[in-house]
């Protein structure tokens, strides 16, 4: 295994042990809401601080990149830590258990291992480039479909881009209509982490944050998922939307998105 790789899982688990022990102590939990629809919460800091402290233990010189402390510079550039404290906030304030912490690591700007963690279901999925993916240890492939009306999709409505609202409930309509099926578990780490595992078929969805899929991406590539940005792209990092899936569903999925999106969605 990978050095990085099994500081990233011991991290990932402390970090989820604590979050899951705090799940169950609701008195416990203080909740401030940021900005629009988002809530941050004293387990989420407290839980970054013991992310960044056991990283910055082994890897002193390492960057890091987060959600609430932006990038803490290491005088190693080439290396940066993407972590996710905890992704799938809201169902964690609402006691939803559904959620995850997540840790990349990029050398060079190329995500070289990945973990997501699931401290609920204690379900850990791993992923080392050329190496695949894997579930508690076990190889996971996405399957591959050759038609859209087979497949279970998942989904998070644009909650961070209301703007585009009315086209992507049009999207949405058109993917309905022709798959099986459609979840939102609102935690898309955990999504494209399914996907991989062949839980689910297909992703798409808008407004997504780098430390919300860095992690999750490689793992789901390395299952045999592709992904790109709504366009067909992969600049998906940077645009914050994804379409995740075996290469025939994705083929689907964008043609769905150009016959119903706006052009300014897939921007």
């Amino acid at each position: 295994m990978h050095p990085m790789l099994n500081i990233a899982i011991r991290t990932a688990r402390k970090a989820g042990d604590f979050v899951a022990k705090s799940f169950e102590q609701t008195d416990k939990i203080e909740t401030t809401k940021k900005g629009n629809n988002e809530f941050i919460t004293n387990i989420e800091n407290d839980a970054q601080y013991m992310l960044v402290d056991m990283i910055k233990k082994s890897y002193p010189d390492h960057s890091i990149i987060s959600e609430e402390s932006g990038l803490i510079e290491g005088k190693d550039a080439d290396v940066q830590w993407i972590i996710d404290p905890l992704d799938g906030t809201t169902n964690f304030v609402k006691g939803i258990p559904h959620f995850s912490i997540s840790i990349a690591v990029r050398i060079k700007g190329r995500t070289e291992v990945a973990c997501v963690y699931d401290p609920i279901r204690n379900e850990l999925f791993t992923a080392q480039r050329g190496s695949g993916a894997q579930r508690n240890n076990q190889r996971v492939r996405v399957q591959e479909l050759k038609d859209m009306n087979e497949t279970i999709l998942a989904t998070g409505l644009p909650y961070r881009q209301k703007q585009h609202a009315e086209s992507y409930s049009k999207v949405l309509g058109a993917m309905f209509i022709e798959c099986s099926d459609i979840r939102s578990s609102g935690c898309p780490s955990l999504d494209l982490c399914y996907l991989a595992a062949a839980r689910i078929d297909g992703f798409f969805a808008l407004g997504l944050k780098p430390w919300e899929m860095a992690a999750a991406d490689l793992i789901a590539r390395e299952s045999g998922v592709i992904c790109t940005d709504f366009s067909g792209n992969t600049d998906y990092m940077k645009t914050g939307g994804l379409v995740a899936g075996s290469p025939r569903i994705v083929k689907s999925m964008l043609k769905k998105i150009r016959e119903n999106g706006s052009e300014a969605m897939t921007k």
